[in-house]
């Protein structure tokens, strides 16, 4: 009973918190200065004024700024995102078309660092019990890591593995022309993978190390040992069990930051992901396809972060006892 307590509280404040970003999102997004109605009637050469008024009107922005509020909100309600009319399609499709890439980015970028990180950061702290020279390597490897801004060290890579080694395609998701090939996509893909999970990489190391260190230093460590059971056995068993709560809780907030980062990467590397497209609906001025990258982005964040309470609480049951927290 407790637990469903506690899980229905996390769903509620989730939804809050989606709704929250979507009304915050609107009003600066409306606030913001530039009228898409003129920016499109410019584009078509025409600057009659009664035309741009009607324009105005099919895209609901002669209402006043609350009930155009409401009446999104309405619409979202109805799962209704609204019309691109640059795009002449449905937001919806829009993002359906996109919201595949750019789960795969985050998706490579998630597992390449979290289970990298996770591992080297193991080895540091085993190599730092014993002393040995593997944990300064890791351990400074990973600060420098973690100095490297993502958008620098993406046009590094591309100016060293696409322009100068020629070894890695520097832009899209897909050789143009060619027929569907999994390793044409895995090889584009690449370069944006790493790109991304480099600053979560260092983080997971020196997380995972501090996390290994302390456990091992714990009484029921030693009562372990002092029965006799395999290093491994108790590394694995009872340390990583432990260790591994502050990790799990630091990849749910990891899998949100990778959703607002996939922003720029996609960006570098014309990735035809909902990042790419929101930056160009922002440039554009087309309201409806940004707030649609907006309410999918927050809901992957909020999910992620549920997602992530669920699971602490499968290692932790003390979390959130009596549905609390």
């Amino acid at each position: 009973m407790n637990g469903v307590l506690y899980f229905s509280g996390r769903l509620v404040k989730a939804l809050l918190m989606v709704v929250a970003v979507l009304v915050l999102s609107f009003l600066l997004i409306r606030l913001a200065p530039g009228d898409p109605a003129l920016l499109l009637a410019g584009e078509a050469g025409v600057d009659d004024v009664q035309f741009i008024e009607q324009l105005r009107q099919t895209m609901g922005l002669d209402k006043p700024l609350l009930q155009q509020l409401l009446i999104y909100l309405g619409n979202i309600a109805h799962l209704d995102l609204g019309y691109s009319y640059r795009n002449q399609t449905s937001v919806w499709s829009l993002i359906a078309e996109r919201l595949p890439a750019t789960l795969a980015l985050m998706g490579s970028a998630f597992v390449v660092s979290s289970v990298l990180g996770v591992t080297l950061g193991v080895l540091a702290a085993r190599a730092r019990q014993k002393r040995h020279w593997l944990d300064g390597v890791i351990s400074h490897g990973a600060l420098l890591l973690y100095a490297m801004p993502p958008f620098w060290l993406a046009m590094l890579m591309i100016l060293l593995f696409s322009v100068s080694l020629d070894w890695l395609p520097a832009f899209g998701m897909e050789t143009v022309g060619r027929d569907f090939s999994l390793l044409d996509r895995l090889r584009h893909l690449l370069l944006p993978c790493l790109s991304l999970s480099v600053l979560f990489l260092a983080l997971y190391i020196h997380l995972t190390r501090a996390a290994v260190l302390d456990a091992l230093g714990q009484e029921y460590v030693r009562t372990a040992h002092a029965k006799g059971l395999y290093p491994r056995r108790i590394l694995y068993v009872h340390v990583l069990r432990n260790a591994l709560l502050p990790v799990v809780t630091f990849a749910g907030l990891q899998l949100g930051q990778l959703a607002s980062g996939a922003l720029l990467v996609e960006v570098v590397y014309s990735w035809p992901g909902i990042g790419r497209l929101m930056y160009d609906s922002l440039a554009q001025r087309d309201y409806g396809v940004l707030m649609g990258g907006f309410l999918v982005i927050s809901i992957l964040v909020v999910g992620f972060n549920v997602l992530t309470d669920v699971i602490c609480r499968l290692l932790d049951p003390r979390i959130g006892a009596g549905g609390q927290g």
